[in-house]
């Protein structure tokens, strides 16, 4: 891990955000709203400016879901594939927002395209993060059947970070959706156990087994709202955090 900031709420001095494909929305059915992923990129590029190291893996579905699209009869590999490319294009989105704001950003994908991307070089993305440029990680693990918040928990231990952020929909981990469930009780911290024990939904199997190995907080809270990523990188507004048991 890297050295803790002395200046930070939780002492986070790099981290990973992952973001969904369907936070990237808005309000749309699908797709991409140009006025959400701006406000997504505000964040990003405040805590950037306060000298936090920051890169993030994007998902794909808002464009392009692969296990989708094999519960209609397409070859999963195939359509894990087709994500990642959807990842992609969110990852220039988001790389473009974020250099409107000044912020120098790169993309690295884990399947080759130069054209558009770096290819995905684990000592180049630290170098890059070290310069203080945001790194944005696409195409997943590179592998079907790897889910991209598997590649988030998988980017962020390669990447020695302090903690990773899950950007969600909701303020939290609830014990259902509370969009759907005005009774879904509510969690303010959680261990790596509890999440898979009570079957939360925050993160797939894999990715949650993989942090806790890694001794890797994982952060959740609604990144559509505006100033959240900073709020709670400054340990303030709503957040779930899942941590090791004491």
């Amino acid at each position: 891990m890297t050295d803790p900031a002395p200046d930070s709420a939780f002492g986070y001095r790099r981290v990973l955000l992952k973001v969904s494909g369907e936070a990237l929305m808005g309000d749309g059915a699908y797709g991409i709203d140009p006025n959400m992923v701006d406000t997504i990129a505000t964040d990003i590029a405040e805590v950037a400016r306060s000298g936090v190291e920051v890169c993030l893996v994007i998902g794909g579905g808002n464009i392009f879901r692969g296990v989708a699209a094999a519960a209609r009869g397409m070859d999963r590999a195939q359509g894990d594939y087709a994500g990642m490319l959807a990842t992609v294009i969110n990852a220039l989105m988001v790389q473009n927002a974020l250099e409107r704001h000044g912020v120098p950003t790169r993309v690295m994908s884990a399947i080759h395209m130069s054209s558009v991307a770096e290819p995905y070089i684990r000592r180049r993305a630290v170098r890059h993060m070290e310069k203080g440029r945001v790194v944005i990680f696409a195409a997943g693990t590179g592998n079907p059947f790897f889910t991209t918040d598997t590649a988030a928990a998988l980017r962020a231990a390669e990447m020695e970070c302090n903690a990773l952020l899950k950007g969600t929909q909701v303020d939290g981990v609830y014990s259902a959706d509370p969009r759907k469930d005005p009774g879904a009780t509510r969690y303010d911290r959680l261990t790596y156990l509890d999440v898979l024990a009570k079957d939360l939904h925050v993160m797939d199997a894999a990715a949650i087994s993989l942090a806790r190995e890694n001794r890797l907080p994982i952060v959740v809270f609604n990144i559509h709202a505006p100033g959240a990523f900073p709020q709670v990188m400054r340990g303030e507004g709503l957040f779930t955090r899942i941590v090791e048991a004491n």
